[in-house]
């Protein structure tokens, strides 16, 4: 009974010792960020998605394998760069059938078209953790410009790979139409949501 007792008491120790170690291994003060070129984490990054079907609910899907960098300048955030590569291949929902549907010549035509790429062109911040993003989105052959709304959440050395990671959550709204992808507008919602999870590695 007292060797189980102590290791009971051993391994909540070790539990909450580790909680504690990976809770405070993030600053989620923004002005503690590390400038430099960053590299998508693709483990922790998604591109979500969300659009209206036939006016009962919202399906939900995600894009995930996302490549690209980030270029920080903590002095002057304004002058940041984005440049992600999404593969279109790596859709995903809740439905096999569907998967390959969007990933055909009538969806996203990820044959032809086998990624999508998002660059910014400006960066102006909000408040003290927010930063509004236009660039350039390139989608089944078309380009056109979009804004996302960012916001900071935590950086710091990730406990696992001990590597600097700095991590955002951003937002935004897209119209399909405006990239060829029209099929069952308007019954399947034109307005396609975003919410976007990026990690960012510093290299070494």
């Amino acid at each position: 009974m007292k060797t189980t007792l102590i290791t009971a008491t051993a391994a909540l120790a070790l539990t909450f010792g580790l909680g504690t170690a990976f809770a405070q291994s993030a600053s989620h003060e923004p002005s503690a960020v590390k400038s430099g070129t960053y590299s998508v984490e693709p483990g922790h990054t998604q591109v979500g998605f969300s659009l209206l079907h036939l006016g009962f609910s919202y399906y939900s899907g995600v894009f995930s394998n996302v490549s690209g960098t980030l270029t920080l300048d903590a002095s002057n955030p304004t002058a940041s760069k984005l440049d992600v590569t999404i593969p279109i291949e790596s859709v995903a929902t809740t439905s096999s059938k569907l998967d390959a549907e969007l990933k055909g010549a009538d969806w996203f035509d990820a044959a032809k078209y086998p990624t999508a790429t998002f660059t910014s062109t400006s960066v102006v911040t909000m408040g003290k953790d927010g930063a509004k993003i236009t660039g350039n989105l390139t989608l089944h052959g078309v380009t056109r410009p979009e804004t996302l709304t960012a916001h900071f959440v935590g950086a710091g050395i990730n406990p696992l790979d001990k590597k600097y990671t700095v991590g955002f959550e951003a937002t935004g709204t897209i119209k399909r139409s405006e990239f060829g992808v029209k099929t069952y507008v308007p019954l399947v919602g034109d307005a396609v949501r975003l919410t976007i999870a990026g990690a960012f590695e510093l290299p070494g």
